[in-house]
């Protein structure tokens, strides 16, 4: 294509004074060809290199973009997943979170549930030792005796140790000490009272006033004797008169103004007296009326030493067992168990 402009231009170019030295044109189109002909074989070659070239990098784009494709579909797939797993996930962990706080008010309810029946378990127990404990204070009472009170403050102590709870420890220390009390208490037989009561209302009837008068076998003796002795019967008539006139007037020594005014038919009223005040004695001992009967003794002791000869035999005798009873009588008291009872209502209100 470029070779006739080539051809046109060649007789022009050289100037007149140089014309000798010019190459001929038929050697100078042959280069010019040969130059053209090389040049476009290596621009053919070049387009063909950068053809070839352009081609494997449009393969290599095709195939770094079907690549690229496929990568982000399955980034897109894998993304999908990540996000169906992730809301999974959540919502796992949703519930778990709402289990979790399901659990965590079921066992919040279940410790106050265990908490309630321990508490209610505790003040069941604390309830039912304080009503064994009061039917034995009220069954050694009624017996007089401290055995009732020990099997009951010994069963309370077991079923504390049992329970083994902390708050049931002052519990435990106040019926220790009230064991060691009731133990060491010294407490009167009361069977033995009652026979000696008994035995004092036998003895009142052989009381003998401090205003009676003695009685005298000296007569009968002497007319045993006048008979013996060869006596008269004057004599002994005149003994008898004697005596009887001696009788009459009598100088004794009585302590109480009372005694002395009383006749000998009130006698019988003063020991039914006396021994009214000792069957109420007794009565109070059976009641378990322990004041009431120290004060019906204590009646009985002043009218004994007030109206009854304490010269007598008889009357010494009574003024010393009635004497022993009372002794025996303030040993009757029975032990309580006070500080067990205020613990135990100390606990049933909780504090």
């Amino acid at each position: 294509m470029n070779a006739e402009p080539v051809a046109e231009k060649i007789p022009e170019t050289p100037p007149p004074e140089r014309v000798s030295s010019v190459t001929p044109p038929n050697k100078s189109k042959i280069s010019s060809l040969w130059v053209l002909g090389a040049l476009s074989c290596i621009s053919l070659l070049a387009c063909l290199l950068l053809w070839q070239k352009i081609g494997t990098i449009q393969e290599q784009l095709a195939r770094q973009s079907a690549d690229a494709q496929n990568q982000s579909s399955e980034a897109r797939a894998l993304s999908k997943q990540s996000l169906a797993l992730a809301q999974e996930t959540a919502a796992r962990a949703a519930l778990f979170e709402s289990r979790l706080s399901e659990v965590a008010l079921q066992r919040s309810q279940l410790e106050d549930l265990m908490q309630s029946l321990s508490r209610s378990r505790d003040e069941n127990l604390v309830v039912d030792i304080e009503s064994a404990l009061r039917l034995a204070q009220q069954q050694a009472q009624l017996s007089g005796s401290i055995e009732p009170l020990l099997s009951a403050l010994h069963s309370a102590e077991q079923r504390v140790n049992r329970a083994a709870q902390p708050r049931l420890a002052l519990l435990q220390r106040a019926i220790a000490r009230d064991i060691d009390r009731v133990k060491a208490a010294a407490v009167s037989d009361t069977p033995t009272l009652l026979i000696k009561l008994d035995e004092l209302v036998r003895l009142s009837d052989e009381l003998v006033p401090a205003n009676a008068a003695p009685t005298k076998l000296a007569p009968a003796h002497n007319q045993q004797s006048g008979t013996t002795d060869g006596r008269s019967w004057w004599q002994s008539s005149a003994d008898i008169l004697l005596e009887q006139a001696r009788s009459l007037v009598r100088i004794s020594r009585i302590e109480v103004p009372e005694a002395a005014l009383l006749s000998p038919e009130q006698a019988f009223f003063l020991r039914e007296n006396f021994k009214l005040k000792l069957l109420n004695a007794r009565l109070g001992l059976l009641s378990r009326q322990v004041e009431s009967a120290r004060s019906d003794l204590a009646s009985a002791e002043v009218t004994l030493k007030k109206y009854f000869d304490l010269r007598s035999r008889q009357t010494q005798t009574t003024a010393a067992l009635l004497a022993q009873i009372q002794t025996q009588m303030r040993q009757l008291q029975l032990p309580r168990i006070d500080e067990t009872l205020a613990v135990l209502v100390t606990a049933a209100a909780g504090r």
